[in-house]
């Protein structure tokens, strides 16, 4: 049985007076609406409605019970009301994961203009470098930069690509030329720690892929650590441009070897699968799709 249906059905019948009455206003037969009816007193080992030829009456058990089930059904109606009007206008928390160096240099900036758009919503940011599960640490959406992932238990949406450049100071590029691939062998590199690869760089150049195993002074799991380092005349980085971008714009930075790039990262977005995805997780999306995929705070320098 289907309590809800049921004592919605004779709540109806207790209202209209009439089996025939209730079962229009439900859009079900007269025979549906008295088996429901029946149904309930049977599992609640009570007669709520008297019935004659004429007319149906309630008991006065059935009188007790019609108020109590008026107010649950005037509860549910409200709750439905609640989420429908949450759906039209957002509400409630997103608590987001994201790395260290994109989350302070774009995706906070995105997270206030995102907020100054959906004033009701509220964001928990939590910033890390580290691979953390995301649904058992309670985030409700996670974004990610890298390969794409591989999780079934994850919906990703992948918003653009960020290509990855070879560059240097100034300073170190005429102190160290590099002009070649067996040029950058020999040549002081500042590589990322978090990369399965480690030390050897997967390069696409002129002849195709080339595999270098790059001589490291220098490896941090953190992007902007790197950057300033190459800004120090340490090395020759390996930097996604969202990292690199504004360097390489005002100079203080230089391409080396330009006729080589790493694999794209991609900028990926990962939160639960839900069959009714909450309005302001789908807003969210919406919003880092408009912020970033058309022409991205770096994208001139792509």
């Amino acid at each position: 049985m289907d309590k809800f249906t049921a004592m919605n059905a004779f709540a109806n019948v207790a209202s209209k007076g009439s089996f025939a009455a209730a079962a229009r206003d439900m859009g079900l037969s007269r025979s549906q609406v008295n088996r429901l009816v029946i149904q309930l007193e049977d599992h609640l080992s009570s007669t709520l409605l008297n019935r004659t030829t004429r007319k149906v009456s309630l008991t006065p058990i059935g009188q007790a019970y019609l108020q109590r089930v008026k107010a649950i059904l005037n509860d549910v109606e409200d709750t439905e009301r609640l989420v429908l009007s949450e759906n039209e206008k957002p509400t409630g928390e997103i608590k987001i994961n994201a790395p260290m160096s994109f989350g302070t240099l774009y995706l906070g900036k995105a997270i206030v203009a995102f907020m100054e758009a959906y004033p009701n919503i509220r964001v928990q940011l939590v910033l890390s470098d580290e691979l953390i599960d995301p649904v058992a640490n309670g985030f409700d959406m996670t974004v990610r930069i890298g390969e794409p992932s591989d999780s079934l238990s994850l919906i990703e949406h992948t918003i653009l690509a960020m290509p990855r450049i070879l560059c240097a100071s100034p300073q170190f590029a005429q102190q160290h030329p590099t002009n070649s691939i067996q040029d950058l062998k020999k040549t002081p590199c500042l590589h990322y720690g978090n990369l399965p690869a480690g030390n050897r760089w997967k390069l696409l150049g002129p002849e195709g892929g080339v595999n270098v195993q790059v001589k490291g002074v220098l490896c941090s799991n953190n992007g902007e650590i790197l950057c300033e380092a190459a800004l120090k005349h340490l090395g020759v980085a390996l930097l996604p441009t969202f990292i690199a971008g504004r360097e390489l714009q005002c100079g203080r930075l230089v391409r080396i070897l330009p006729q080589y790039q790493a694999s794209p990262l991609s900028l990926n977005l990962l939160y639960p699968p839900n069959r009714h995805l909450s309005e302001r997780i789908r807003v969210l999306v919406k919003f880092m799709q408009a912020q970033f995929s058309q022409l991205p705070p770096w994208g001139l320098l792509s």
